[in-house]
């Protein structure tokens, strides 16, 4: 009966990583983010962007180091599979809190040199007292200005 019940978890699992083009994730490639259609119109607006040829969702949505950065894959990964399995996500997308402070914090990596005054005048040494997203929102998804 367990041994069932395992196998069945197992095959179903493996079924849904394959159909859902799970190993797509492990690259650094935009179009695996619109794997799934609800992520189409990010793709498309990032497309447009200014980054786009120079930043691909990972260098903006992920830490840089191996471990976090595959750990995050990994939440942002069951995060949308049940919100998107569930149809009980926002729509539009919106991020989240503690990826809005992951993405300030890579904007400041990338940009810390053009920011080092701004930071040192507001008298903050994290990203997050920055906020590039609250005046720089449609940067990483927007029409090129």
């Amino acid at each position: 009966m367990v041994a069932t019940l395992v196998g069945v978890a197992i095959g179903l699992g493996a079924y849904t990583f394959q159909y859902a083009q799970g190993l797509s994730y492990f690259s650094n490639r935009p179009e695996a983010c619109a794997n799934c259609h609800v992520m189409r119109d990010v793709l498309d607006s990032w497309q447009k962007s200014p980054h786009h040829l120079r930043a691909a969702c990972n260098d903006c949505h992920t830490p840089h180091a191996l471990i976090p950065k595959y750990v995050a894959k990994a939440e942002h990964g069951w995060r949308h599979s049940v919100g998107f399995t569930l149809q009980n996500f926002p729509e539009p997308i919106r991020i989240t809190p503690h990826d809005r402070i992951l993405v300030i914090e890579n904007c400041v990596r990338c940009h810390g040199e053009m920011v080092s005054e701004i930071e040192g005048r507001a008298g903050a040494h994290d990203a997050v007292a920055l906020d590039c997203l609250r005046c720089h929102a449609g940067v990483g998804h927007g029409p090129r200005r």
